[in-house]
């Protein structure tokens, strides 16, 4: 554990180096506050899991946008564009608000519209947690909630993008290229 937790702040390090000296800002904190979130995201997972709790669906959704990934590779993208770095997308950034919370529920809820089971047994997902909340509702009828949810996401992250958006088009880009791929990696039937 304690090699892997060198070897990633070495590398933070290294990135932070590189964008201080191309963009004059050294991201140290946002870039190390975003992994502290993630670790944190997944030990709430593995409490879960040790337990076998199942959570609520805003539960499970709220630390599974952040469990995804998601806003650690926009928060690294954010600062390597080097477009747009003020303090004030700093602080939205540092705090996962807006387009970067839309891409990562778009993410979260494409993958649990497929397979949510390791290897080992039931991990659970928000399919799972709808319908322990709504007692008698078929998968179906879970996937088309799950499926609304994505649309509504997705018209929030489209208005998200519009002027005025804080951010450059470039790093806006980059975040709707994000949501775009995800059909494509979740794809679970067979394609």
């Amino acid at each position: 554990m304690k090699t892997c937790f060198n070897a990633l702040n070495g590398i933070t390090n290294e990135i932070s180096s590189k964008i201080y000296k191309d963009y004059g800002w050294n991201p140290i904190d946002s870039l190390r506050k975003s992994w502290a979130i993630l670790c944190n995201a997944f030990l709430v997972e593995a409490r879960w899991f040790s337990v076998g709790h199942l959570p609520k669906t805003d539960e499970y959704l709220k630390n599974g946008i952040i469990s995804s990934g998601v806003h650690v590779v926009l928060v690294h993208m954010f600062f390597l564009l080097g477009h747009g770095i003020t303090k004030r997308n700093v602080d939205i950034v540092d705090d996962f608000l807006g387009i970067i919370s839309s891409a990562a529920t778009i993410l979260r809820l494409w993958d649990d519209l497929g397979s949510a089971k390791n290897q080992e047994g039931h991990d659970g997902s928000y399919l799972d947690c709808y319908m322990k909340e709504n007692p008698g509702t078929s998968i179906e009828i879970a996937r088309c909630h799950v499926m609304h949810s994505i649309s509504k996401t997705w018209k929030l992250l489209n208005q998200q993008c519009l002027p005025p958006n804080p951010f450059s088009s470039c790093f806006t880009k980059a975040c709707l290229n994000v949501a775009r791929m995800v059909p494509l990696m979740y794809s679970y039937d067979g394609n």
